[in-house]
């Protein structure tokens, strides 16, 4: 994955108010200490509803 993939959260967040299959997009990506992803989530308007770190294993890539 890169900046700016859209990706599907393949988790729940309760605490962030998202749910598995929530989409969103790449805004960062870190590599160190261990390969990380900052994804914005935003509701139907565009506002931005939660922005968090995961890692590769709790996103997939929407082609």
């Amino acid at each position: 994955m890169k900046l700016y993939d859209t990706v599907r959260l393949l988790i729940d967040l309760p605490a962030e108010g998202l749910a598995a299959g929530a989409t969103g997009a790449v805004v960062h990506v870190f590599e160190r200490p261990n390969l990380a992803y900052e994804v914005e989530f935003t509701d139907e308007e565009g506002r931005t509803v939660a922005q968090v770190p995961l890692t590769p294993d709790q996103l997939e890539l929407i082609p």
